[in-house]
């Protein structure tokens, strides 16, 4: 049994070939008909012909529906007039399961396709949408298992707040009440007097009620911690990794990208290192250039980094946001007071934040005064204070909205389209 891209091949040119799949398009011509067969790799035109097969098959194979599943064998041959440059003559088949009318067609409304996802997930675009996602989460493990770090695990169920408490999701657990996490960073930082440099792969959950293109409920969020690491090391290994997962997506799915109507060459111009610009700066900037009206201390939502990254055609890092803006771990930058050694990477093209970074506070006065600050209880962090005293050392890390990233490689409207099945403040189905 072969997969339909293997046969699409000279080497195949009149050759028998098996190959099983679902009916993506089928038409009758006469004596002739065309199915057109997908599986995972690819699709291609089949030929049923009475040269062939008899009359009841004819009559069989003419009332085929989409997304029927069937298994076909014949010879193949090349046709320029073919789909895909080829086709497959077919001398016997097996149908598996012969469906009513499939309901997922063109022009149908969004409320309906999410109502389907289960059955709109089939459609050659996301198909292509999903192997590109599967091929930037292998980079981004990829990248730094070259870059020693090791792949961690961190809990769900958590009793601390890493952002806020206000967008926690709260669920009972054995009579208790705990939060669904929203962020594996305090349990990575614990990891790393034993590891060093460790990243993680997992859910995140966050109860925030926006409705943007960017935000999801649960989402799927990449970490990583690295000991003896300042700010401008943490930016550097990620620009490489963004370099690095775009050239993967280039080399492995070209032909995705096509099928979705992304330019390749805008990927192409995605070369480290990424241009630093402090936050100050960027408001100016945004004011001047760009015609907006930013003061400084304003927070850069959706709408604001939209109105700045249109501007330009690679990601940038923004570092040195005010003290107010960032949660209490980050360290202050001792150079610049009121500023944060943090960045945030926002991607070209009008995407904005895919990553969030910074040197964490490894003083435990610093850490306390912090908390502090933010009227924060440090009897509930007890144990992220406590690394602060036993061995602490400087670190730093980020974290990476993998969907955030998917959808902007793919150049995707919306966020919903990077993920099978995603979770927003008014769907949580199928």
């Amino acid at each position: 049994m072969e997969k339909i891209h293997d046969v699409l091949s000279d080497k195949f040119i009149n050759s028998e070939a098996e190959i099983r799949g679902w009916v993506y398009r089928i038409r009758s011509s006469g004596k002739i008909t065309f199915i057109i067969l997908r599986d995972s790799s690819g699709i291609i035109q089949c030929v049923a012909s009475s040269d062939n097969l008899n009359e009841d098959q004819m009559r069989e194979l003419s009332s085929m529906t989409v997304e029927s599943s069937m298994e076909v064998s014949g010879t193949v041959r090349k046709d320029d007039r073919a789909i895909t440059g080829y086709e497959l003559a077919i001398k016997s088949y097996k149908i598996y399961e012969r469906n009513e009318n499939f309901p997922i067609t063109k022009d149908l409304g969004e409320e309906f396709l999410l109502d389907n996802r289960h059955l709109w997930i089939r459609s050659r675009e996301f198909t292509s949408v999903l192997k590109i996602r599967s091929t930037v989460f292998k980079a981004f493990a990829d990248f730094f298992y070259n870059n020693s770090y090791y792949q961690v695990q961190a809990p769900m169920f958590v009793s601390t707040a890493t952002e806020g408490g206000s967008t926690l999701f709260t669920v009972d657990y054995f009579g208790e009440k705990v939060n669904l996490t929203q962020s594996s960073q305090f349990y990575l930082e614990t990891l790393i007097y034993s590891l060093e440099k460790v990243f993680t792969i997992a859910p995140s959950f966050r109860a925030e009620k926006s409705r943007t293109r960017r935000h999801l409920a649960e989402y799927w969020h990449a970490e990583g911690e690295a000991a003896w690491y300042s700010n401008e090391d943490m930016m550097k290994d990620e620009e490489k990794l963004i370099e690095y997962i775009v050239n993967e997506v280039i080399k492995n799915n070209s032909e995705d990208l096509n099928i979705i109507g992304r330019d390749i060459n805008v990927l192409k111009k995605i070369r480290a290192p990424f241009e630093r610009i402090k936050y100050r700066d960027l408001i100016e900037m945004a004011n001047k250039k760009f015609g907006m009206d930013l003061k400084y201390g304003d927070d850069l939502g959706a709408d604001e980094e939209y109105n700045i990254m249109i501007h330009f055609d690679r990601p940038i890092f923004v570092t040195n946001y005010p003290e107010e803006l960032k949660t209490f771990y980050h360290k202050p930058d001792p150079e610049n007071p009121g500023e944060i050694l943090c960045h945030d990477m926002l991607a070209p093209e009008g995407y904005g934040e895919v990553i969030g970074g910074g040197e964490r506070i490894y003083d435990l006065n610093e850490l306390l005064d912090r908390l502090k600050k933010n009227n924060l209880n440090p009897e509930d962090y007890y144990w992220y204070v406590d690394l602060r005293k036993y061995g602490s050392i400087p670190h730093s890390g980020f974290g990476l909205g993998l969907d955030r990233l998917v959808t902007w490689i793919c150049g995707l409207k919306n966020i919903r389209d990077s993920i099978p099945y995603p979770r927003t403040v008014r769907r949580v189905k199928p």
